[in-house]
C-alpha cells in the first residue's frame, strides 16, 4: 500500500480510534465471547456465531486502520502554499453556469467529510482543481455532465 498523505489531526484521530477499539470495543466482544460460550453448546449458540463475527470485523477494522496508520505521510502543514490548489489547501469556487459558490477543503481519503467541507483528493472535483490557481477554469466531469467551476480563492484551513 503506498503512502496516504495526512494531516497530524488526522493521523491523531486514527491512533485515537485504534486505541479505543482495542481497549473498549475487544475486551467488550471477548466478554460477550465468553458468557456465550457458558450457555453451553457452541454449534447451536447464534449468540456465539454473532460475537466471534463481531469480533473479527473488529479484529479487520484494527488492521487496517492500523494499516493507515503505518503508511501515514504527515503533511507539513507549515510549508503549504496558497500559490495552487493542493492537499490541505481549502478551495472556493464558482460553477460559472449557475453563480453558486461552494467551498472545500481538499484531503485525504480518510479524513473527508462532506458535511464538514472536506472532501477526498481522489474526487473527480478535487482532482480537476489540484495545481490550478485562482482565476483558472476548470470543467468537472459529473453525473450530469461537465461543469465549469472558476477558482476564486485558496487558502488554508
Amino acid at each position: 500500500m503506498a503512502g496516504t498523505y495526512m494531516s497530524q489531526e488526522g493521523l491523531n484521530k486514527l491512533v485515537e480510534e485504534v486505541r479505543h477499539l482495542e481497549s473498549v470495543e475487544r475486551p467488550s466482544i471477548v466478554q460477550a465471547i465468553a458468557e456465550a460460550r457458558d450457555k453451553g453448546d457452541l454449534s447451536e449458540n447464534a449468540e456465539y456465531e454473532s460475537a466471534k463475527e463481531a469480533q473479527s470485523l473488529l479484529e479487520t477494522r484494527i488492521a487496517i486502520l492500523k494499516e493507515k496508520i503505518a503508511s501515514a505521510i504527515v503533511i507539513d502543514e507549515s510549508k503549504l502554499s496558497t500559490d495552487k490548489v493542493q492537499i490541505m489547501t481549502k478551495v472556493e469556487i464558482k460553477n460559472t453556469k449557475n453563480g453558486a459558490k461552494m467551498s472545500y477543503a481538499i484531503v485525504s481519503e480518510s479524513e473527508a467529510n462532506l458535511k464538514e467541507g472536506k472532501i477526498s483528493i481522489k474526487t473527480p472535483i478535487a482532482q480537476a482543481l489540484l495545481g490550478k490557481k485562482v482565476g483558472d477554469v476548470v470543467e468537472v466531469q459529473v453525473p450530469a455532465g461537465k461543469i465549469p467551476f472558476e477558482i476564486i480563492n485558496i487558502s488554508l484551513p
